[in-house]
């Protein structure tokens, strides 16, 4: 991956740059005069562009670039504001001070929304595969300004860590999560213009009985799935469904007690 600057302000970011290159061990190229377009086709490497309050990824394949923004998340925070329920944390049973373990953070929307629920004495941890979209959404959740604080204080105490979820499962404690959560990523759901540049970098791998074994072992309340409502996933890893009018649905295992 190469990172470069915006060709705006180039100056002012040039170090930030260059610094961002070296922690994502990838190599940095001077802007100059250069498009985007001229860059990916030179190196013929994806580009991570940092400017001065967005930072954006710019596929080789031509696909459109991918940004952070909170995308339905804004929405969804806005009807938990009404009193409306959200399908998602009434699927998670989530409530004030307990702790979610997003397994593919993608975006983040379903992480922004868990974080508000949980509230300052909770914890959200978003496990995400690919270094540019981890980047790119850790930093876009620093600074993005929502203009509702407690969603940007939400956005803030999400913690994002760069790594595949089974490998970080497998290494973390019996219990340590109130809550472990799956939205995998498959070809047919990203529509979203939002998303549409996270199709060459996304995990598309699907979930295995081994993966729901550590996540059943991490959790201490339950796991929950999305997935299509035609999936044969919830069957095959052993979730109940909950049935709801919608494209997706949602799956949860309980804990024994």
């Amino acid at each position: 991956m190469i990172v470069t600057t915006a060709g705006k302000n180039a100056e002012r970011i040039y170090e930030k740059a260059k610094e961002t290159a070296r922690l994502l061990n990838s190599s940095f190229v001077d802007r100059g005069r250069h498009s985007i377009s001229s860059i990916i086709e030179k190196y013929n490497d994806n580009v991570l562009m940092i400017g001065i309050d967005k930072i954006s990824y710019h596929p080789k394949d031509g696909s459109s670039p991918f940004f952070f923004h909170p995308n339905s998340s804004m929405f969804r925070v806005k009807q938990l504001f009404r009193g409306d329920k959200d399908p998602f944390i009434a699927a998670a049973k989530l409530k004030a001070g307990m702790s979610l373990l997003d397994c593919t953070l993608g975006l983040g929307s379903d992480s922004i929304v868990a974080s508000l629920v949980a509230g300052e004495n909770g914890k959200v941890t978003g496990i995400e595969s690919s270094k540019a979209i981890s980047f790119v959404v850790q930093s876009g959740l620093k600074i993005w300004d929502s203009s509702i604080k407690d969603m940007n204080d939400a956005m803030r105490r999400i913690e994002v860590i760069h790594s595949d979820h089974y490998e970080f499962l497998k290494k973390a404690a019996d219990n340590c999560f109130d809550v472990v959560y799956f939205d995998p990523m498959f070809e047919s759901s990203i529509q979203s213009p939002g998303i549409q540049g996270l199709k060459g970098s996304a995990d598309y791998r699907v979930i295995t009985p081994e993966v729901i074994e550590e996540a059943l072992r991490v959790a201490s309340q339950r796991v929950v799935m999305k997935d299509s409502r035609n999936s044969s996933k919830f069957e095959e890893l052993g979730f109940n469904v909950i049935q709801r009018n919608a494209s997706f649905l949602y799956g949860v295992i309980e804990k024994k007690k």
